[in-house]
């Protein structure tokens, strides 16, 4: 009889010993309770011992959690809706603070988390005009609202490390008058190319007309130049030519006379037989004084 009675203790020892440890995670925030009361919060990593049926343990992630909102519509400062969907990163980082706010339970804080960055984006979105709003400014945008909403979730221990808009979708309306005031902006841009492009075109093409007639000005001044020294040079080899034998220049200019007046076959020349032009044509030519 001594030995169940021994057992049934043993197994109650290790019961009650199991239910008095707990271990905390890395990644997780520990809060320990004593009668629905916190009376520790700040555990490290590793095996903690409780007081079974006195103390329960509740644990809460550490890690960085997303809240993926539902897009929702929202007018600009110029009274356009537009339909923003966006994320949030965020971890707790008071777990006391988390707890008694929203009485340990997470749907309560995304809840409260979703209503915060709504309404710090309607209002960025409120003070922005449609251009801005989809332009690059979403950046700031952005940074503006992960600024306010991170104050405004401090009281319930949740830091927002940041906000990003997935999209921003306009109506169909809206949609149809920002792409053609796009296009219209896309093509008074290009106009402008194409007009610099033309100015370009033309000044290039005035300066290689003007590079091509100076080009053939000094082509043919120093053309005239060559042409004049050469006939120079020539003139001055008849001359020292003439100079040197009369007599057989005089020959010499007569042929070349000849062959540029008999060369054709169909002239007629009517000429004076004692003509001078017929001087080698006689043995009786007159001497050369």
């Amino acid at each position: 009889m001594i030995r169940p009675i021994l057992l049934i203790f043993i197994v109650i020892l290790g019961v009650l010993g199991v239910s008095s440890l707990f271990t905390v995670n890395e990644t997780e925030f520990a809060i320990k309770f004593q009668l629905g009361r916190i009376v520790k919060s700040d555990y490290e990593p590793g095996l903690h011992v409780k007081m079974p049926f006195v103390n329960n343990v509740l644990k809460f992630e550490k890690r960085l959690l997303t809240l993926d909102t539902n897009a929702e519509q929202m007018l600009t400062s110029e009274q356009k809706f537009v339909a923003v969907d966006s994320f949030v990163k965020w971890h707790i980082v008071d777990v006391e603070r988390f707890y008694t706010s929203t009485q340990g339970n997470e749907r309560i804080a995304l809840s409260r988390l979703d209503s915060i960055v709504k309404d710090r984006i309607r209002n960025q979105i409120a003070s922005r005009t449609l251009k801005e709003v989809i332009s690059e400014q979403r950046v700031s945008t952005m940074q503006d609202i992960a600024r306010e909403a991170n104050t405004a979730s401090a009281e319930f221990g949740i830091d927002v490390v940041d906000v990003r808009i997935k999209a921003i979708e306009l109506p169909d309306d809206v949609r149809e008058s920002v792409f053609r005031r796009m296009a219209a902006d896309r093509q008074k841009e290009a106009n402008l190319y194409r007009f610099e492009g033309r100015e370009s075109a033309e000044r290039i093409s005035a300066g290689a007309d003007r590079e091509v007639q100076v080009i053939l000005a000094e082509a043919q001044r120093d053309g005239q130049t060559l042409r004049g020294e050469g006939d120079a040079r020539s003139t001055e080899i008849y001359a020292d030519a003439y100079g040197q034998d009369q007599e057989f220049y005089a020959f010499y200019r007569s042929l070349q006379a000849y062959g540029n007046a008999f060369g054709g076959s169909g002239d007629v020349m009517v000429l004076d037989p004692k003509s001078s032009f017929f001087d080698y044509f006689s043995s009786d030519r007159p001497e050369t004084p």
